[in-house]
């Protein structure tokens, strides 16, 4: 599924970077480049539920699905398109 990497990366830039890290790539690490901490991600996780509709276990928390705008999007995307097909096998 087709995520708006923007509606995302807007949410980063408003509310958890600050003027600290506003100029950064998509592609950017979180944890490298220092632009967004634990807190943050804790933050982004509730946007993402809250947003999309999905939860997160403990397993998904990781840097290879939320240490960029690029991996958040593309993780993302993949829960969803799950979600959709496990509804669509149960229907």
């Amino acid at each position: 599924m087709q995520i708006n990497c923007e509606k995302i990366r807007q949410f980063v830039v408003d509310n958890l970077v600050y003027d600290r890290a506003r100029y950064f790539s998509n592609d950017d690490s979180f944890l490298e480049e220092g632009i967004v901490d634990s807190t943050g991600i804790l933050e982004l996780i509730h946007f993402l539920e809250r947003d999309y509709g999905l939860t997160f276990a403990d397993g998904d928390l990781t840097p290879e699905n939320f240490d960029s705008i690029n991996r958040i999007c593309a993780f993302v995307g993949r829960k969803l398109d799950a979600a959709v097909e496990a509804h669509s096998q149960v229907a």
